[in-house]
């Protein structure tokens, strides 16, 4: 213990946590090119500082990665609130945040990044799984064995994607420009094997599919070649999707022509030409995504915007690809459920073991949960054990007052911060991604995110964030985060009950507000009355 309570001591561990599994920690960067933990080191030092000095009854005031102030509340308010990434609407365009940030003024929280919550590839691997199981339900298969997934990207979230698709019993390509990326996902047993070239990959993929076994194969090439040339050959993959770093068109998207090599100051000094290179290869990306669809594959964005960058190049039709959330996850947000996680602070393994035998024995009728942890195992931890499963409303106050329950009576090593991702029923309004296509039209509308973050700091959350951002790194999104420290005390059992009643119960409003049957009838069977049913 560094700090004056495990409130801090918890939030400081997840600080180094997202440092030690990002991508780029010596330049503060987590994921995502440029989602960074704090905007500087200075910043990052003065965080530090003040998490270790801190009482209960003050809170660590955040504006884009900097810390502002140290300010006195009382013992139950958060003890750290910010914001990332936020301007103002007609400011909120590409050039202005990269301007910004070149100046230091600004830093992009990306979703978990800035606030300390992201667990490497474990965190969004569940999401990805769910997702190639709902395409399995929807084709009225128990699975995908014998499917061949074409998939690109390896960073800090596509690097789930290979050992999910072979959860789900695939033979998945992945590609990957970088080969860093692809040698650590082979390390991490994400990936099975590298074929060192098309023809061999697609070799590999047709053994699998034979054999009926799950595997995963990584390829170092361009996706805007190799998606191209599939076509041209006349291959059709079953399910096809992609999550290169699309949303970010200097740093982080590689185009075709390109090394993946190039430093920052080298990606800046010819930012122009590399947003204009970009484009044009997005374009054929998702043309050749848009051919498979019209071939009878299964194809769904991902998450990366990258239709509506290949919209902007001229890909009229970019659109006719739906995102995924629209496409498989919707039914659940409108019940509360999503990605829920939990992180052993003590860094013992066998904290996270006890939570799923806990689960597996008192979670029988939740066919979804008792699946993902049966299968969670195989997943290797990164940075602190840890340790993510969907659970809707209710369930996951119970799981965390019962967490609790086992740090008081030391049935854990030590205790359990519990978090979630920001996609989730509530904490994200994204037109493009969370809220595309919703029955009301009310896409655009950023109310429920800032909503939902002002009610977790009235129910007393320990940590609560605001931010902005996505594509081009402003003006495409807007989210909040929450995380709670379980240390065993009757204090946490109160505020673990009142913040996550109320964080998954406003998601269900939220849904029931736009008209959805299913949290309509979510919210009468957990006594959520909407003051006014439309």
């Amino acid at each position: 213990m560094r700090c004056r309570g495990w409130r801090q001591e918890g939030l400081l561990r997840l600080l180094e946590n997202v440092l030690a599994v990002g991508e780029d920690p010596a330049n503060l960067i987590v994921y995502a090119a440029l989602g960074k933990a704090a905007r500087d080191w200075p910043s990052h030092d003065a965080i530090v500082a003040a998490l270790r000095t801190m009482e209960d009854g003050q809170t660590l005031v955040v504006q884009s990665g900097r810390p502002v102030a140290l300010m006195t509340t009382h013992p139950g308010a958060p003890l750290v609130v910010m914001a990332n990434c936020n301007l103002v609407g007609r400011w909120a365009r590409e050039d202005v945040f990269y301007d910004l940030e070149r100046r230091g003024l600004i830093c992009w929280g990306g979703l978990t990044a800035g606030c300390w919550q992201y667990i490497g590839s474990q965190g969004v691997i569940q999401g990805t799984f769910e997702i190639f199981a709902c395409i399995a339900t929807q084709l009225g298969l128990p699975d995908l064995r014998g499917k061949f997934i074409l998939t690109a990207g390896l960073g800090g979230m596509g690097g789930a994607q290979p050992l999910a698709a072979r959860l789900a019993g695939a033979a998945a390509l992945v590609v990957e420009v970088n080969p860093a990326r692809i040698d650590k996902r082979l390390k991490a047993g994400y990936l099975d094997a590298v074929a060192t070239d098309l023809d061999s990959a697609l070799q590999a993929i047709a053994e699998l599919q034979a054999a009926g076994r799950a595997g995963s194969i990584g390829l170092c090439a361009n996706a805007a070649d190799v998606y191209p040339e599939l076509v041209r050959r006349g291959i059709t993959p079953d399910v096809v999707t992609d999550q290169t770093s699309a949303h970010d068109l200097v740093y982080g998207y590689v185009p075709r022509g390109y090394a993946a090599g190039l430093s920052r100051e080298e990606k800046a000094a010819q930012a122009d030409r590399l947003m204009a290179d970009s484009l044009t290869s997005i374009a054929a990306h998702v043309e050749a995504m848009l051919a498979f669809q019209a071939g009878g594959a299964v194809v769904f964005d991902n998450g990366n915007l990258i239709r509506s960058q290949a919209q902007r190049a001229g890909v009229e039709n970019a659109f006719a690809i739906p995102v995924f959330t629209e496409a498989f996850l919707r039914p659940l947000f409108c019940q509360g459920i999503g990605p829920f996680r939990w992180i052993a602070l003590s860094g013992n393994a066998a904290d996270i073991r006890a939570i799923d035998a806990h689960l597996l024995a008192n979670y029988t009728d939740n066919a979804m949960v008792q699946r993902w942890i049966r299968l969670a195992p195989q997943i290797p931890f990164e940075g602190l054990p840890a340790r993510i499963a969907w659970l809707g409303h209710g369930e996951r106050t119970r799981l965390a007052v019962e967490v609790n329950g086992m740090v008081a009576r030391g049935e854990l090593a030590g205790p359990i911060a519990f978090t979630r991702d920001h996609l989730d029923a509530a904490a994200m309004a994204h037109p493009n991604i969370m809220t595309e296509n919703l029955r009301d039209g009310s896409d655009a509308v950023a109310d429920w995110p800032l909503l939902n973050a002002l009610l977790n700091c009235a129910s007393r959350a320990d940590l609560v964030t605001l931010h902005s951002g996505g594509g081009g790194y402003a003006g495409f999104m807007t989210s909040s985060g929450v995380t709670l420290i379980a240390d065993g005390t009757a204090a946490a059992t109160a505020k673990l009950t009142v913040t996550l009643n109320n964080d998954t119960g406003l998601g269900v409003l939220r849904y029931a507000d736009a008209g959805y049957p299913e949290a309509l009838a979510a919210a009468e069977r957990h006594g959520l009355q909407p003051l006014v049913v439309s």
